[in-house]
């Protein structure tokens, strides 16, 4: 797409762009000794000639009138000389072409190659559907945090059974079952919100809408702290994974897990399916694999090929035994719960029909995760695990049963692949839900927007930017995360449930109160839940949480109250129309006369009847040049000069057009700005860029418009 140069005239004056000698290049400001004014008092009263008549063709159609074979034969032909880069819908309404959206610059085709690069050629909206996902690729991506915390879950339960010395590591198989069977229950209520609310959202659309806009903003709140503790918890786990089987990493595991950080932000900013593709290959690895350890660890035990430790490690007792230490184990060990609420949040990603493929791989995954949770904690059991080792507690069932053969490490990397691969149900869910609070006008619009892979870009790019200081504030430490993590999660889950238990109420379909029953257990059970994790975990990192929740709730009330305010004024209220014009005049600051400023001095002229122009001076003899060049070029603009001793340009300008303001208030001020544009961009140092700062000074002055009229400046 080419640049256009307005063409020099050597006969233009009148029309408001006279011929500048050459030997204004040489000087400061283009102020030359004027030799000739040819045009000297002439003023033009418009365009000339065909221009008088010349009009813009919104259409962007030509029409061309050809002359017959025959006398007096005339036809028409309509071209459309841009259809490369719209395609025409119909009157009035085009479709812009990728044509239309190439770059132009060096520096501009440069950044889209490394960025086509990195995340991939755009994507038109019509291919938003073909970024849905089948039930086998949403598996990896919304499942991967909930199948990944086996990894972990298990070691935080013996983690804090440890205190209570060796023997309490028994009571780690029962809480495991507890957690277990609230799992299903959590479960099987998210499969019914699924087919309630089959366009997402989750635990804020159904809190909002059944419970009250207050729980719907905590719900809110709490998920999105999830979704940020879910990425740094899975990438220092999957950290951890990596440096058990090379400890030599240990030292650099807060800069892995910020490389890891990039590496899933970068991924997901290609596109949902993209990201599916490349996520199902470590978590499916990882269910094979961990299926393996359990198969073998299992038939092992059976059969007597592994035997336990022969001299398991001894844990002093450093606490008793208590309810309380038993409810602390029961709420770390639920964390194996976060990520099962993230599927009804993205119901809208998957192929039709939605919900049913949405319900199937939920259930699917609850199953997987039930099933490798207990399994591993039976195992741990047995083969007596140690807690308080640098290994975690699955690196150490795989070296029971695959040694340190290539499998273990194939294992392992698995592992650590599922652990960062959690982290995309965040990246999938995140940015979808803050886009739709910033629908509903709770957080800003930019989370709308969709970029060139129809990923939401602004959120993803958020999520990791919060997700890597956090790491880099915890220096990477599981357990230093892990008690800010259940608070978010059990918070949305209780009010989700709750707020469903209202919907089959108000709604009353058949079999609502089995349904209602089913939500209000589940709504309980999780309750309980938070209740011990707040009270358990509150010393040691959950009152964080606490007071997040409410900081955030209070910042989307802020930001709901300034688009409410915004949308009042602007709204259009009969009766109360503005005129259709606006009595105006317009001022065109200049520092010298110049080709430039002269082209400015004729937008202004078209623009409004009155134009003053105006030279701020700190020089008296430069001054006095501008207004004889004034006289000879533009005599019939009225010129102002106005010294300024301080040497300030801005405030004097403002205070000078203020000024003129009170004297018709009502009138619209249209400031002319001149600007010419050096051809490379490392020439724009060189110059004082002063029509930016003028700009930016008039940007918030009621009732005045800044116009640019630039010049392009020729290599």
């Amino acid at each position: 797409m080419s640049t256009y140069r307005p063409p020099r005239k050597q006969e233009s004056a009148a029309e408001g762009q006279a011929a500048v000698p050459d030997a204004a290049a040489n000087s400061r400001n283009g102020d030359e000794k004027i030799t000739d004014a040819p045009n000297r008092g002439r003023v033009s009263a418009g365009p000339k000639g065909d221009d008088a008549g010349r009009v813009v063709n919104p259409d962007l159609t030509v029409r061309e009138f050809k002359k017959g074979v025959r006398p007096g034969d005339v036809y028409v032909r309509r071209r459309e000389p841009h259809s490369r880069y719209f395609k025409r819908v119909g009157p009035g309404h085009f479709v812009a072409t990728e044509e239309a959206a190439r770059p132009v610059t060096p520096f501009q085709r440069a950044y889209r190659s490394i960025k086509a690069i990195l995340i991939g050629k755009p994507l038109e909206n019509a291919q938003e559907i073909q970024e849905r996902l089948g039930k086998f690729k949403a598996l990896a991506v919304f499942s991967s945090d909930a199948i990944s915390s086996v990894a972990y879950a298990t070691g935080e339960i013996m983690f804090v059974l440890m205190l209570a010395g060796s023997a309490a590591l028994g009571f780690t198989i029962p809480i495991s079952f507890a957690i277990a069977i609230l799992l299903f229950i959590v479960a099987f209520s998210y499969r019914q919100t699924i087919y309630a609310y089959p366009n997402g959202g989750g635990s804020y659309i159904v809190s909002l809408e059944n419970v009250g806009r207050r729980a719907g903003l905590v719900a809110a709140a709490a998920l999105l702290i999830d979704y940020i503790l879910t990425v740094a918890v899975s990438i220092s786990a999957g950290t951890d994974a990596i440096t058990s089987a090379f400890p030599v990493l240990r030292p650099f595991t807060v800069e892995l897990a910020l490389v890891f950080v990039g590496i899933m932000t970068l991924i997901n900013l290609r596109g949902v399916t993209e990201s599916g593709s490349v996520f199902a290959i470590p978590t499916y690895t990882f269910i094979l694999t961990l299926g393996g350890v359990i198969a073998l660890g299992l038939a092992g035990a059976l059969l007597g090929w592994y035997q336990p430790s022969a001299n398991p490690v001894v844990h002093p007792v450093k606490e008793e035994l208590s309810l309380f230490l038993i409810l602390t184990a029961f709420s770390a060990g639920a964390v194996a719960m976060s990520g099962t609420e993230a599927i009804s949040n993205g119901v809208p990603a998957f192929k039709p029909p939605e919900s049913k493929n949405a319900a199937r791989t939920l259930t699917v995954m609850a199953a997987i995760l039930a099933f490798f949770f207990m399994s591993v904690s039976v195992l741990a059991d047995y083969y007596r695990a140690d807690p308080g080792s640098t290994e975690t507690i699955i690196s150490q069932l795989g070296r029971v049963v695959y040694g340190d053969s290539w499998v273990y490490y194939v294992f392992q990397f698995a592992t650590m692949g599922i652990l960062v691969v959690a982290a995309n149900t965040a990246f999938s869910g995140f940015p979808r839900l803050a886009s739709i609070l910033a629908r509903d006008n709770f957080m800003p619009h930019q989370f709308l927007f969709r970029g060139d892979r129809l990923a939401f870009s602004v959120g993803i790019a958020a999520l990791g930017v919060v997700a890597g200081a956090l790491i880099l504030l915890f220096r990477g430490n599981t357990h230093a995360l892990i008690p800010l993590y259940a608070i978010g999660v059990f918070l949305a889950f209780t009010l989700s449930q709750a707020g469903m238990v209202v919907h089959w109420r108000k709604l009353k379909t058949p079999g609502w109160k089995r349904s209602a029953i089913v939500n209000g257990v589940g709504a309980l059970a999780t309750a309980v839940i938070l209740l011990v994790a707040a009270v358990t975990k509150f010393v040691h990192g959950a009152w964080i949480v606490m007071l997040l929740i409410p900081a955030l709730v209070a910042m989307f009330s802020l930001v709901q109250r300034h688009y409410t305010r915004v949308a009042a004024q602007l709204r259009i209220v009969p009766g109360q129309l503005p005129p259709p014009t606006v009595k105006q005049f317009a001022i065109v600051p200049i520092e010298s006369v110049n080709y430039a400023s002269l082209r400015a001095l004729a937008v202004a002229r078209s623009m409004s009847a009155q134009v003053v122009a105006l030279h701020v001076g700190t020089d008296t003899e430069h001054a006095q040049r501008v207004k004889e060049r004034m006289t000879a070029y533009a005599p019939d603009i009225n010129f102002v000069v106005l010294d300024s001793p301080y040497r300030q340009f801005v405030r004097p300008l403002m205070s000078y057009i203020e000024a003129l303001h009170q004297q018709t208030p009502d009138a619209f001020v249209t400031i002319v700005l001149p600007e010419f544009i050096p051809a490379h961009w490392w020439e724009r140092a060189l110059h004082g860029r002063m029509a930016q700062r003028l700009r930016a000074a008039f940007e918030t002055h009621p009732n005045v418009a800044v116009v640019l009229v630039p010049y392009l400046l020729e290599d």
